[in-house]
């Protein structure tokens, strides 16, 4: 799995060309998540991600709460089984982003909710 840094994430937003995936639980995306990102938890991402992640060929980039997480590298390993062809893990993940004083979106639908 590619990883790819908070600096190359702020970069591919400005020119949205990423799409961002909060593998959390929803209660945790829901009290805060990177900006835009949509919440698809590891054990419903092929429930999901052909809903929220239509095109298999976008950047994905996919985090959780810390580099100690799994649920990034449980969720990025079903996406490349679903055919997904570019696929990142931000390793560090919210705890990285918001230590560097950057903000975390409180608001957002419940992507999950069926």
């Amino acid at each position: 799995m590619t990883p790819i840094t908070r600096t190359e994430i702020r970069e591919r937003l400005a020119i949205g060309d990423i799409t961002l995936v909060d593998a959390l639980p929803v209660n945790y995306y829901m009290a805060g998540h990177l900006p835009g990102a949509v919440s698809l938890p590891p054990g419903r991402v092929a429930e999901l991600a052909p809903q929220l992640l239509p095109d298999l060929s976008k950047t994905v980039v996919v985090y959780c709460s810390s580099s100690i997480c799994q649920n990034s590298a449980i969720a990025s390993e079903a996406l490349k089984d679903l055919g997904y062809t570019d696929v990142r893990r931000y390793v560090e993940g919210k705890e990285d982003w918001r230590s560097a004083g950057l903000p975390l979106e409180m608001t957002g639908e419940d992507t999950t909710a069926a």
